[in-house]
Formats: structure tokens, C-alpha cells, sequence
């Protein structure tokens, strides 16, 4: 007797359950089911029957009976499925080779901080501040839309404060 092996796509045959409806078709036709029994008891009036509530139920039994129409032997929700996951893929992909996974970890070699000897500290000069009578005849001058305050900076980032000179 001959053998050959078939290869697994071929095996792999979505099961029928009911007629020609496999089991993701029959849940998307059972789903309504429960929607609308949601609907009913959720939505006043309660327990009630009223037009719009029809109207829903209506709806999302049309809804899910279109997703469950097979188009070249598969689900409309599959196709629906496939191209929203192709529209919300990132448009760019950034390759970075600096990643550090699959890389080899080597244990690093610790070194002995050496005695600093020669340490150069940084001397912050205090800059003078003014006095609070000084400080309010500023903010009266700048708060005065006669001085025509005006701040510019500079080239190199300095930043430079015009008055108007006023007179008294």
C-alpha cells in the first residue's frame, strides 16, 4: 500500500455543524439572541414591549446575520476582521538594530573608583537681589502700560527687558 503525507492545510477543514454552518456562523446567530433578550429587560419600559426596542433588536439581528454570510469560504466577520487589522497596522516600521534582545549578556568587570585627588568644584556666585522697595517700584513700572515693557532675546539666547523711559 502506497503513502503520502498531506499536508496540514488540507486537514484543517472548518467543521459543520448544522447543515452547511460552521460554529463561528452559529454563534454569530445566537449572539442576537442574547442582545436582544438584554434589551428587552434592560430598556424601559421594563419587561415591556415598545417600538423602538423592536427596532434594535431588529437591527442587531441584521447586523450579526450579515457577518455570518460566507463570501469564498469565509465569514464576512473574518474579512471585516483581516482589512481592520491591515487599517490600524502602523504605517512605518522603525528598524533598530541597538535592541538588546537575543543578545549574549556578559558580566561586566567592575572597576575601582580611583580617589579623585584634584576636584573641581563650581563656585555659584550669589546675585544680588533688591530690596522690597525696589522690588515694588519695578513690578508699579512694569505693571504700567506706559513703560511699554518688552522682552527680546538675543542671538546667543540672552534675554534682554526694554523700558520706556517715564517721566514723572
Amino acid at each position: 500500500m502506497k503513502m503520502t503525507v498531506v499536508p496540514a492545510q488540507v486537514t484543517t477543514v472548518e467543521d459543520r455543524i448544522i447543515g452547511s454552518l460552521g460554529f463561528s456562523q452559529i454563534l454569530l446567530l445566537v449572539i442576537p439572541i442574547f442582545v436582544s433578550a438584554g434589551v428587552f429587560a434592560l430598556v424601559p419600559p421594563f419587561m415591556g414591549s415598545a417600538i423602538y426596542k423592536y427596532v434594535i433588536i431588529g437591527a442587531v439581528f441584521m447586523f450579526f446575520g450579515v457577518l455570518a454570510i460566507r463570501i469564498k469560504g469565509k465569514i464576512l466577520a473574518f474579512w471585516l476582521v483581516t482589512i481592520l487589522r491591515y487599517n490600524l497596522r502602523p504605517k512605518y516600521y522603525l528598524y533598530n538594530k541597538n535592541t538588546e534582545s537575543l543578545r549574549e549578556t556578559y558580566p561586566t568587570k567592575k572597576e575601582e573608583p580611583e580617589k579623585a585627588t584634584t576636584t573641581k568644584t563650581q563656585r555659584h556666585t550669589a546675585r544680588p537681589q533688591l530690596d522690597i522697595p525696589a522690588t515694588a517700584r519695578v513690578l508699579a513700572t512694569i505693571e504700567n502700560p506706559a513703560a511699554k515693557v518688552r522682552f527680546e532675546t538675543g542671538k546667543k539666547g540672552n534675554l534682554h527687558v526694554r523700558l520706556t523711559e517715564i517721566e514723572k
